[in-house]
């Protein structure tokens, strides 16, 4: 058929042209996704204008480390729009903690989480992760298999590596969406990301960096494998 799902990522499908994943909470759309019903299974197309993940997945991602059955530390979930399609990527097999601080972003999230047995909403600063190290130990006592942050702060990087440091397992992989202007209002974006590179390698092996434009305008999305 002309529109079967061609998996293009364990758990991640192209559908005519425009990535999916099989929701696994069918019937419940997060963002007024557009959906399709094909041999049985609900699929949600991944609008990878509102999602930085999926858009560098359009824009070449090599190797995802969200896989079925892993579990993720999603720092920034925000209301829930890219980790409601990593929940489904892990399935229900896997566990995504999604740390937010933000209080109507959380309430949105929560719904979310309601829905998806496998995403816990933790509503947490993710500056401090001891404050939720018991959470994420309770259901992955060995440490996570990938982090993703999407956390539009100056201290980004500090931010990404105190919780790799203390969850991710040795030679996961972090996966950090960088917002240039949340580093610096004015400074050149290509500086900034040539300082922040100098700063992620003293931890990290850069695995991919991806321009996330059209999509998003000055950002930067780095895969990073954890030094041993």
């Amino acid at each position: 058929m002309q529109n079967s799902p061609r998996q293009i990522f364990p758990g991640v499908f192209l559908i005519r042209g425009r990535i999916a994943t099989a929701s696994l909470a069918p019937g419940f759309r997060v963002y007024n996704e557009d959906t399709e019903k094909i041999g049985g299974v609900q699929y949600r197309l991944w609008n990878a204008r509102k999602s930085k993940l999926g858009a560098a997945i359009v824009k070449g991602l090599k190797n995802l480390p969200i896989t079925p059955g892993g579990s993720v530390l999603y720092i920034g979930a925000a209301s829930g729009t890219t980790a409601s399609h990593v929940s489904d990527i892990v399935t229900g097999e896997g566990v995504v903690f999604c740390v937010e601080f933000a209080p109507r972003a959380v309430r949105d999230l929560v719904k979310v989480c309601e829905r998806r047995e496998n995403m816990l909403p933790i509503p947490e600063d993710a500056r401090t992760p001891e404050n939720y190290a018991d959470v994420v130990a309770e259901e992955a006592p060995d440490g996570v298999d990938a982090v993703f942050q999407d956390v539009a702060d100056p201290e980004q990087v500090r931010i990404l590596k105190i919780n790799c440091e203390r969850f991710l397992k040795k030679g996961g992989t972090a996966l950090l969406a960088l917002k240039a202007r949340s580093i610096s209002g004015t400074g050149d974006p290509q500086e900034i990301y040539a300082r922040v590179l100098r700063e992620v390698q003293t931890d990290f092996e850069v695995v991919q960096r991806i321009d996330l434009a059209p999509y998003d305008i000055d950002h930067m999305f780095l895969a990073l494998r954890k030094k041993s």
